[in-house]
């Protein structure tokens, strides 16, 4: 198994969106960007101990359904505790739906969402690398996920970095506060969540680019600790 500082996981036991090769290309690319090799797979034995200390990130690019085999929760979780970071994007919030430790770690679940439509991202913290790079209010069209809570409440100590306007969409289920983007810390390690990515264009757009490229640079970098929303 080939060495790797990123390890691009897009195993899918649910639906799988199509976006999923042109967002494991772009990862690839922006992992190059930041002088790191990246591996794309989905073989749950890249669960292991042993490779995860290899990883300076992990990412779940849309994964669904159960991907991981009991002993790789086991490693995974352990590979996060100790100093770890997970890049989950998109679909990965419905990843390892009957995992409690994984709804804990995101600090909430998928619950639906309505059609693709235009709307648009507001950016609440631009102190991050993340969303340092994207205008106060994005434009943008995706699939605008619901979730079964606010993280932000979660009592996990989430840092909220971009939410969804929802006046300017039809379907959302938050209100005025609708996170979209947010991070946290777990023992040692990271975890980073963006609800953005459903269309394979999206993985070609500047700014969603430079939003996840901020977010693998935030995973690997020494910086301080996470301050949580209020």
């Amino acid at each position: 198994m080939t060495t790797a500082d990123v390890l691009v996981y897009t195993r899918t036991a649910g639906y799988r969106h199509d976006s999923i090769p042109a967002g494991a290309v772009a990862l690839v690319e922006l992992a190059a960007g930041l002088g790191r090799a990246a591996e794309v797979t989905e073989d749950p034995a890249a669960f292991a101990p042993e490779r995860l200390a290899e990883c300076a990130v992990v990412v779940l690019l849309s994964t669904t359904g159960n991907v991981l085999t009991s002993q790789g929760r086991t490693a995974f979780e352990a590979y996060l505790r100790g100093g770890g970071s997970l890049l989950a994007v998109h679909a990965a919030a419905n990843a390892e739906p009957d995992w409690p430790f994984y709804g804990e770690l995101l600090g909430t679940r998928f619950d639906g969402h309505p059609e693709i439509q235009p709307g648009a991202v507001l950016v609440d913290d631009r102190e991050h690398p993340a969303t340092g790079p994207l205008p106060e209010r994005w434009d943008w069209t995706d699939e605008w996920y619901n979730f079964t809570s606010n993280p932000r409440t979660s009592g996990r100590s989430v840092r909220v970095l971009a939410r969804a306007d929802e006046t300017a969409y039809r379907g959302g289920t938050h209100g005025a506060d609708h996170p979209l983007a947010w991070c946290r810390e777990i023992d040692r390690g990271r975890v980073f969540f963006t609800a953005l990515g459903h269309a394979p264009e999206a993985y070609g757009d500047p700014v969603f680019r430079a939003h996840l490229g901020g977010a693998l640079a935030w995973l690997t970098a020494d910086l301080a600790p996470v301050a949580p929303s209020t």
